[in-house]
């Protein structure tokens, strides 16, 4: 008994592990709200567009002296503007204006990234440095969490009637074009706040998983929302504990047991069905 406690107990003996836990929670409460509303306008595109669009913005403001997390939210608030832009003007469909946006300012990071001397290793932009995390790291995705978290909040049946019929939102006088943007500057801000602990590789997972996980398992959008939050944060702790016992990397880890719960989700949906067809005459 004494040896099973020592081991539950031991990642939490180290301070490393302990910022790791503290910021992945924190990451958890706006990634995994946002979810659910990306996952009802069929945005998950976009989540992925705006986390590899950062990257110029990061080597930008890396150049210039400025915080990184500047850099990625102007890199990401541009690559939603552009594709706004393009998709109103343009006869292609948005899902292709978002993946020749995203692709080519992804591309145009990696270039300017090789093109500079930087202390920054792209493998800690692209997959998080969560174990290498200072305090005021843990202290600043903190804050952007709160930022983004409240502001959901606040706005949230507005974004809701956005997200199921935007023309009644129109109708009855609601801002859609500000709730529209105000949606992505949000997106923009998880993601930044995401950027050190989960990297814009793992950042779109984070972001689409408890939704979708939440969707295929509840039927009323609070009840989805509170899934959704639930999957975050546990699937969060779950992950950093076990990469501590099998010596991985947190993020990957956390995905992992995102995609697990995901698969769990979609089989008893199934099941369900199958009954249901049983059950006809």
């Amino acid at each position: 008994m004494t040896a099973v406690i020592d081991w539950l107990v031991q990642p939490f003996a180290f301070e490393f592990m302990l910022k790791a836990f503290v910021i992945t929670v924190a990451l958890s409460l706006p990634m995994a709200i946002l979810s659910c509303f990306l996952v009802l306008k069929g945005w998950s595109l976009m989540g992925d567009a705006i986390s590899h669009a950062v990257l110029p913005g990061v080597v930008l403001a890396y150049i210039a002296g400025l915080p990184l997390a500047a850099g990625a939210f102007g890199a990401g608030m541009t690559c939603a503007l552009a594709t706004g832009f393009l998709d109103r003007n343009s006869r292609l469909k948005q899902d292709t204006v978002m993946g020749v946006v995203f692709s080519g300012m992804f591309g145009l990071g990696l270039v300017m990234y090789v093109a500079i001397q930087t202390e920054v290793h792209l493998d800690h932009i692209l997959f998080g440095n969560i174990l290498g995390l200072s305090w005021g790291d843990v202290v600043e995705t903190a804050i952007i969490a709160f930022i983004c978290t409240s502001g959901i909040g606040i706005w949230r049946k507005d974004l809701l009637l956005h997200a199921f019929d935007a023309q009644h939102a129109r109708a009855i006088g609601l801002k859609v074009r500000l709730l529209h943007y105000g949606l992505l500057a949000a997106i923009s801000l998880a993601i930044v706040g995401a950027l050190k602990a989960s990297g814009i590789i793992l950042a779109i997972a984070l972001l689409i998983a408890p939704g979708a996980i939440a969707f295929l398992v509840t039927r009323r959008f609070e009840a989805m929302l509170a899934v959704a939050v639930a999957i975050a944060i546990g699937s969060s702790l779950v992950g950093v504990f076990a990469s501590f016992h099998l010596d991985s990397a947190p993020a990957p880890t956390i995905v992992l047991v995102m995609t697990c719960l995901f698969i769990a989700a979609f089989v008893r949906q199934q099941l369900q069905f199958a009954r249901l067809a049983r059950r006809q005459p």
